[in-house]
């Protein structure tokens, strides 16, 4: 019994272990934990591959089985972490937005539009698995980063202490913008860089060095604010690169 073959499903079914308590803490509010749940689901879903080609034990059952677990860590929480922004943007009780409660008190269908974001990620979930040109590069907004975009919007408007930003994420005409974008550039013809490293040269991974040395920078000096502005700056340094080889 080879017992290697199965250690990156493993760590793919942690993803979605991961994934599934995160769903849980986000229905519940726990945005904090939401956050820390889906950043080490997303951390297993770059292990799992690692540890499939260093073993040497890549497969169908494993790209399905990852699939998945980011249907799950990557789509249907950030569906839901924006179905809660949305019901504190329009302010109104958690139990309105389904109907009307118990004491007749009529709420809103908006809150169902985050869910468009866990709809989006289905669909490029499945393209991606049926599409032969990402092996290198990605084609749209991988998944993991629109769902790092979206956990870290509470967290900037709890913890972030600037006005401007919590504003906007208390906006709801703002949130609907963001999921119109990012389920756009989910789904977009739009080639964007991988992070997966043939070789460790600098000459030949200059764009990743430099976009992972300025990550790093970001995060230090603006924390938790600095997660947003990391998937723009990788999204636009996709665009310059497709531009430079054009």
């Amino acid at each position: 019994m080879n017992i290697k073959k199965y250690i990156p499903n493993l760590i793919t079914l942690g993803n979605l272990l991961c994934g599934t308590i995160a769903a849980i803490l986000a229905v519940k509010g726990d945005f904090f934990g939401t956050a820390i749940m889906v950043m080490v689901g997303i951390g297993l879903d770059f292990l799992d591959g690692f540890a499939a080609r260093l073993l040497k034990v890549q497969g169908e059952l494993g790209k399905q089985l990852d699939s998945l677990a980011d249907m799950v860590t990557s789509g249907v929480v950030p569906g839901i972490v924006m179905l809660q922004l949305l019901v504190n943007a329009i302010d109104i009780d958690a139990v309105g937005y389904f109907g009307v409660d118990e004491y007749g008190r009529s709420g809103s269908n908006l809150p169902y539009v985050g869910l468009i974001l866990t709809l989006a990620a289905g669909y490029r979930l499945a393209k991606f698995n049926i599409d032969e040109r990402q092996s290198d590069s990605f084609i749209g907004l991988p998944t993991p980063a629109m769902s790092l975009f979206v956990v870290s919007l509470p967290l900037i408007n709890e913890y972030a202490q600037n006005q401007f930003f919590s504003s906007l994420i208390q906006n709801s005409y703002f949130l609907i913008a963001i999921i119109i974008v990012l389920s756009f550039l989910m789904n977009a013809e739009v080639p964007l860089f991988s992070l997966k490293f043939k070789d460790y040269s600098f000459k030949k991974n200059i764009v990743k060095y430099v976009f992972l040395i300025t990550s790093i920078a970001l995060l230090v000096f603006f924390k938790v604010m600095a997660i947003p502005m990391i998937i723009l700056l990788y999204v636009v340094v996709s665009l310059l690169q497709n531009l430079a080889k054009k």
